[in-house]
């Protein structure tokens, strides 16, 4: 028996790796940790009642961003340890095998793991409160969505210290993810990982659709919504389209490993180029999935700073719906080189160069908006204005590699890498942490220090190009993606060198960021945001207190125009005040269970099927069949009223009168 528990350990724990067994020490620690401080401040009853049972959109916002930045640090310790592992020939940290865990696991990190739930967040923090709606429109769907997406992270992470991480790469191509190539498990935890978090992010789609349609208050027309919410309305239209193909491709590699289906193989008749199309189906709207809301971002940031109207609105609504569109029509320029026919290839390159003149547009429309305005150089500013350039500079290269011919030099390179790190990282990453910054205080109730934020910018920033900016010659020298080692006499050594310099650059500013925070935390009273609208914003979000209270606004807003809440500060400034309407009782959801609850089932259901355990996957689907039930046949108690009294207190009380 002792012999066979030996066997089962030596299997089932990852072991012989000081790397790993530090993961092991890490993991134990922090848990120990938590528990500790929970248990010590009799704080598990506060865990449970307003965070892991709630359904407060702001709330779930805060989650989302929490989880966001804790696998930005894990996908960030990836990324430092390839490029440590590339600064030099012949280095030895990582083994061939494990480099390719490495950048398998960075990759479906940052972008499924990381950039999703960061967008996410913020779509819970600001989408109601910039449409004056006290939540989202299925309040109960959304603590679900957080909970899969979370589960399933954790799922995904897990495979770095059980069983054994995936290596296929962060898209799994077949044959490599197949079961002939792929024996282990780690292929099986990239799969059940990705499912049972997509199940959440399609979820969050439809909501913020419905929430966006039916929730917008009195007066805001689709041309009176602030340029954020239209952009997180064109990423859920791609949402709702895209993952369905994400789950049914995943779903028939899980066949084909689990049941013999062959639908990937080129055994009974298969074909691996059936998955490849599958996935850049989803994979390329995927990038706009995450870029459009950036925009947004940019859009209320730099309009809110340069104390302007956003120059061009239509257009920059218009030009993201047309990308939304054109996002599903590119898909094929990811393997030019496939031999799919001058015809196929001709038809995916002029599509790829079209999307580039909706964002071009965009790009105009923010310099038009700063030209002639009183330009303020907030952190959040810093962030949006840097983008311009190092997006630019994604943009060009993007064209570079739409043309079909060239991308036979292009295709495989780090000047692919380059690229596509440029659009990710200079448009996306920005994006979300100057809207981070921006509804910072509108979440926790201060600002945070301008001083370590601004420290924290530049090593971002001069760490982004010495660390990218090389990786486009050394693509254009012949260094392919994948890599784990290189030898003296290619002459990459000097870039890859500086390349590296460059990302311990950003890692710095990661520090520094977290600095930032704990600096914001310990100044708490110094930093606090009284007024509610600490940059003088346009939209509906700044007219209510920071903290925004749980019903968010005490009457619903009467919209009249545009950049509402900025058009009242201006008739309020001349004496000009619109009436309100007397406050009421506020209906509102109930803190449920069972999301919580259902997400951990989908976690056992998810680890029996990784390794194949019928007595794991049979209780834990079960257990969601169970939850499914309770929700929808005994849960009738589910929302209560805050009086109206209430309400007049809590106004009074953050506001200083009624």
């Amino acid at each position: 028996m002792l012999e066979k528990i030996k066997e089962f350990a030596s299997t089932f724990f990852i072991t012989g790796d000081p790397m790993i067994y530090g993961a092991d020490v890490s993991i134990a620690l922090a848990t120990i940790g938590i528990v500790f401080v929970l248990t010590y401040f009799k704080k598990w009853g506060w865990l449970w009642k307003n965070w892991l049972t709630t359904v407060d959109h702001k709330k779930v916002g805060i989650m989302y961003i929490l989880a966001s930045i804790l696998m930005l640090f894990r996908g960030g310790v990836d990324a430092l340890l390839m490029r440590i592992q590339l600064a030099t020939p012949d280095v030895t940290l990582l083994h061939p095998e494990h480099y390719n865990q490495i950048f398998t696991t960075h990759g479906t990190i940052m972008i499924l793991f990381m950039a999703m739930p960061l967008m996410f967040g913020l779509f819970n923090i600001a989408v109601p409160l910039q449409i004056g709606a006290r939540d989202v429109a299925f309040p109960f769907l959304n603590a679900l969505s957080f909970w899969l997406f979370f589960m399933g992270a954790m799922l995904f992470n897990l495979s770095f210290v059980i069983g054994g991480s995936p290596d296929a790469g962060w898209l799994s191509y077949p044959p490599l993810s197949e079961l002939q190539f792929s024996p282990g498990v780690g292929e099986n935890f990239y799969i059940w990982g990705i499912q049972i978090s997509g199940i959440g992010s399609l979820a969050t789609g439809i909501n913020f659709i419905v929430t966006i349609i039916k929730m917008r208050a009195p007066g805001m027309t689709w041309m009176k919504m602030p340029v954020f919410t239209w952009s997180v309305f064109s990423s859920c239209v791609i949402i709702i389209f895209a993952f369905p193909i994400l789950t049914v491709t995943l779903a028939l590699l899980f066949l084909d490993r689990f049941g013999g289906g062959h639908f990937f193989t080129l055994d009974l008749g298969g074909n691996p180029m059936m998955y490849i199309n599958l996935i850049w189906m989803w994979g390329h709207p995927e990038v706009y999935i995450v870029v459009l809301p950036a925009f947004g971002i940019y859009s209320e940031v730099i309009s809110v700073f340069s104390k302007k109207k956003l120059f061009g609105y239509k257009s920059m609504v218009y030009a993201m719906f047309i990308i939304a569109i054109l996002s599903f029509f590119t898909w094929a320029h990811h393997f030019f080189t496939m031999g799919s026919g001058a015809d196929v290839n001709a038809f995916f390159a002029i599509s790829t160069m079209v999307i580039a003149i909706p964002t071009g547009v965009k790009v105009f429309n923010w310099l038009f908006t700063m030209y002639r305005g009183k330009i303020e150089f907030k952190t959040p500013m810093m962030w949006s204005i840097a983008f311009i350039p190092n997006f630019l500079i994604a943009g060009l290269t993007g064209v570079m590699l739409s043309v079909a011919p060239a991308d036979f030099q292009f295709h495989n390179s780090y000047f692919l890498i380059a690229h596509f790190h440029s659009a990710l990282i200079g448009g996306v990453v920005f994006g979300y942490l100057a809207g981070l910054y921006y509804w910072w205080p509108k979440m926790f109730g201060f600002t945070l220090p301008e001083t370590p934020g601004k420290w924290a910018f530049w090593f971002w920033n001069i760490g982004f190009y010495v660390c990218f900016i090389p990786q486009y010659s050394l693509g254009l020298m012949g260094m392919t993606r994948r890599l784990s080692t290189y030898g003296w006499d290619t002459g990459w050594q000097p870039l890859n060198f500086v390349s590296t310099i460059g990302a311990f650059l950003m890692g710095i500013g990661f520090l520094f960021q977290v600095l930032q925070i704990l600096l914001g935390i310990k100044n708490f009273r110094k930093l606090k945001d009284t007024t509610g609208d600490p940059w003088g914003g346009h939209t509906l979000e700044w007219s209510i207190p920071s903290p925004a209270p749980e019903y968010n606004f005490a009457t619903i807003p009467q919209v009249e125009e545009r950049d509402d809440w900025w058009a009242e500060k201006d008739k309020r400034a001349k004496g000009i005040f619109r009436k309100q309407p007397p406050i009421e009782a506020i209906h509102m959801p109930k803190n449920s269970a069972i999301p919580f609850i259902m997400a951990v089932f989908f976690f056992i259901a998810g680890f029996g099927f990784v390794f194949g355990w019928s007595f794991f996957y049979i209780p834990g689907l079960i257990g969601v069949a169970i939850c499914m039930i309770c929700r929808s046949f005994f849960s009738y108690d589910g929302d209560y009223y805050i009086p109206a009294d209430e309400v007049k207190r809590t106004e009074a009380a953050i506001r200083g009168s009624v």
